[in-house]
């Protein structure tokens, strides 16, 4: 079901038809690389968080790492992960496929620059299979998010990962 609330979402910019399916799993960052063929940072990965009234998501590379310190400033409050039954009831999505897109409830959607040094990320489609090619402009005007924060951290500055585009050959559409 979550993976059709995505591909329902996308049909309202015809982007359906983009979402990748494949054979195995990318349900963590580096399955969805090896999978996709990228550096693990062009992954980007969505990460579920207690808000003070619903869950807020934040969107990061996926060679990023929340930064504590960072998030407090940002929110206003510590940075405290959801458990895997809470991403579920919160997003509709189980882990390894919780993206932005297609969500069970209206939450707030933060993306993290750490992502802004590449010209296209690929976050998961809401399956432990599935994912889109997308800018960071349409992953921002896809998501509804409400703006660009810096919470994290050990990202590379270096944009030297390749951000051409892809042989899907393998890929199952």
């Amino acid at each position: 079901m979550s993976f059709e609330s995505v591909k329902d979402h996308f049909k309202k910019w015809n982007r359906e038809r983009d979402i990748m399916v494949f054979e195995t799993s990318s349900a963590t960052v580096e399955l969805a690389a090896e999978a996709i063929g990228v550096a693990p940072a062009r992954i980007a990965k969505t990460l579920s968080f207690r808000g003070e009234d619903k869950a807020i998501l934040v969107v990061a590379a996926g060679d990023a790492k929340v930064d504590n310190k960072k998030f407090r400033q940002a929110f206003q409050m510590k940075a405290r992960m959801l458990s895997a039954d809470e991403v579920v009831e919160q997003t509709g999505h189980v882990i390894g496929g919780v993206c932005p897109f297609g969500l069970a409830n209206n939450l707030d959607v933060y993306l993290d620059v750490s992502m802004k040094r590449f010209d296209t990320l690929f976050p998961a489609c809401g399956s432990t299979n599935s994912a889109i090619e997308l800018t960071c402009d349409e992953i921002f005007e896809f998501s509804t998010a409400k703006e660009w924060v810096d919470v994290c951290k050990d990202w590379e500055e270096d944009t030297t990962y390749s951000t051409h585009k892809t042989d899907y050959s393998q890929v199952k559409q």
